[in-house]
């Protein structure tokens, strides 16, 4: 009985043992991990674990977000994950994602990985269609995507098609023209190698700062209602509270920004905001749900803390991360034109050693042509000589021919037959061997004369052969004397080794290098000034190319009206800016009018 009872309260120890932990998963955007959390853990307990293990210390703009039935929440710090309206199915699953945005991009996020997730998640949203981005501008932050991906464009290797199975532009947009992938790869590809110099986190930034300008960048809508029931859209974002009408989440119809707002309260489905001025009454508005003015409330009281934050001196945190992050990036820059300038040395070494192995190939043929020509005269020259040899002999052949045929003339003439007709005969034929002699003294004299002008040719043959020599020892000493030269001289002793060892990568700050970098980064914000107007240029160049090619039944509603918003000259910033020039009263009396 004893032994069972303690059999029965070890298995019970051993289960409340096993029970205090449990374990989750985390999804962020570019990876999935697990941990083991014990009961007690807060969220922020576990929040803390996954920034630490992510090396993310700019943590104020993320959160661990999980799924309720139809709508999303965040894990509250200061409460027990358990506590939490969770799945009890383990692992518990969490998506790792951004909050809270930044005004500005560029001036807010200091982490290398806090940009890259946040790049990750904004591209996600716009692919899936979360914010509105208009067809030039989904080609142009696609070029960035690929620049950040594959690095500078290379044609050798991204050869057409390479972006075939690449998710870059919204279905929206792809569906909107009569444009096949190849049409849409090239118009990419086009931009895409215009960005070569570019970092991956240079890229990355560059896509954020296109994209914090569109419309819906950083918006959390939220149906809500007024006070006389009229259905409209709650926008929370970094600067403020928007109403939207319902079919309209590009323009908003008011805005309210955080300065203006003092307090932010809700009972069950009733929203209260208190404006800074007390003598503005406070204005309510009705949400569906009670979990949905929970999320409303986190994220009003968020944005506003950053809001006010982004206002205030950077705590020392901050201050020190910017400082690390300045003193990388300028150390990258300067890595950057160091690596740069010995690129552009041994390019040039490559273009002096291209350029001596060109006039070696060059001179190696122009030796052979003249060894070609010097083999050709010494073959004409041999010919010639038996040409003038065979003619002296045929020469003197008629020489002989015609010594021979003057003998037997005298013959003839001694022994001439005394008849008369024998006479005649015997004159008839002298005439005859004297004809003959003389055509043989004829074509003798010729013959000799053809003799003479072939030897003329071998002397003129003779005197091409000697030039012929004369020309290759020349080529062969000149050649010689070029290469060893351009050697000597393609090569300085003053070129940096190429060798990227360690000792090559080590450098010191100075002072001039810093005065050097500040007119650098002077001059870079003139160029970059010049290129935004470029850019716009070119993204109305592609707007006009593609228009025709625009089928216009498939144009969404919020294509509709980012039109007649470009056609107004009318942007976000823009759009707020104007709504805020009215009074907080009046802008209130507006919202409860609708």
């Amino acid at each position: 009985m004893a032994r069972a009872l303690a059999s029965r309260m070890g298995l019970s120890s051993l289960k409340r043992k096993q029970t205090k932990s449990f374990s989750v998963r985390i999804v962020t955007m570019d990876a999935e991990m697990e941990f083991s959390c014990e009961v007690k853990w807060k969220g922020k307990d576990l929040f803390d674990l996954v920034c630490r293990t992510v090396g993310l210390r700019e943590s104020w703009f993320f959160g661990l977000q999980y799924n309720i039935k139809d709508t999303v929440a965040w894990l509250k710090m200061d409460k027990k994950v358990l506590d939490h309206d969770v799945s009890k199915e383990e692992p518990i699953t969490f998506n790792f994602l951004a909050k809270f945005y930044p005004e500005n991009a560029e001036e807010e996020l200091v982490q290398d990985i806090t940009q890259h997730l946040f790049f990750l998640q904004v591209k996600k949203e716009i692919l899936d269609e979360e914010i509105y981005c208009p067809p030039e501008a989904s080609v142009l932050l696609a070029s960035y995507a690929v620049q950040a991906k594959y690095g500078d464009y290379d044609p050798s290797a991204h050869k057409p098609g390479f972006l075939a199975q690449e998710e870059l532009l919204p279905k929206r947009v792809i569906n909107l023209y009569q444009m096949t992938p190849e049409m849409w790869e090239e118009r990419i590809a086009a931009w895409y190698a215009e960005h070569r110099g570019r970092t991956r986190d240079e890229a990355e930034m560059e896509y954020l700062k296109i994209a914090q300008d569109l419309e819906m960048y950083g918006v959390n809508y939220f149906f809500i209602r007024n006070k006389k029931g009229t259905n409209l859209l709650l926008g929370v974002d970094a600067m403020g509270l928007h109403i939207y009408d319902p079919q309209n989440k590009l323009t908003p119809k008011i805005s309210f920004p955080w300065n203006e707002i003092r307090n932010i309260s809700y009972s069950d489905k009733e929203f209260a905001i208190k404006p800074l001025d007390k003598k503005i009454d406070v204005f309510k508005f009705n949400s569906s749900k009670l979990r949905v003015n929970k999320l409303i409330l986190q994220l009003c009281i968020g944005n506003h803390d950053l809001f006010m934050r982004r206002r205030r001196v950077d705590s020392l945190e901050v201050q020190q991360m910017k400082s690390q992050a300045r003193e990388e990036k300028a150390r990258q820059q300067m890595e950057r034109q160091r690596l740069a300038r010995e690129k552009q040395l041994r390019e040039e070494a490559e273009r002096v050693r291209d350029e001596l192995e060109r006039r070696l190939h060059q001179l190696q043929d122009e030796a052979q042509m003249a060894n070609e020509a010097l083999l050709r005269s010494e073959e004409t020259a041999e010919l010639l000589h038996e040409k003038a040899q065979i003619a002296e002999e045929e020469a003197k052949l008629l020489a002989q021919k015609a010594a021979e045929a003057e003998q037997e003339m005298q013959r003839i003439k001694v022994t001439s037959i005394r008849s008369e007709q024998e006479k005649r005969l015997m004159e008839q034929k002298v005439l005859e061997a004297e004809m003959l002699a003389l055509k043989m003294a004829e074509e003798s004299e010729r013959r000799a004369k053809e003799a003479e002008h072939l030897k003329q040719d071998l002397q003129e043959a003779r005197e091409s052969e000697r030039r012929a020599k004369h020309k290759l020892l020349e080529i062969t000493s000149k050649s010689a004397y070029t290469t060893t030269n351009s050697n000597a001289n393609a090569l300085p002793t003053d070129i940096p080794s190429f060798n990227l060892s360690s000792d090559n990568l080590t450098f010191d700050f100075k002072d001039t290098d810093m005065k050097r970098l500040s007119m650098e980064i002077e001059k870079e914000k003139v160029e970059y000034m010049q290129k935004s107007k470029n850019l716009q240029e070119q993204l109305n160049e592609l707007k006009t190319e593609i228009e025709s090619l625009k089928l216009k039944e498939r144009e969404t509603p919020l294509d509709i009206l980012h039109n007649e918003n470009a056609d107004r000259g009318t942007s976000k910033q823009s759009t707020i800016k104007k709504l805020t020039l009215q009074s907080t009263k009046t802008r209130v009396a507006f919202f409860e009018e609708l």
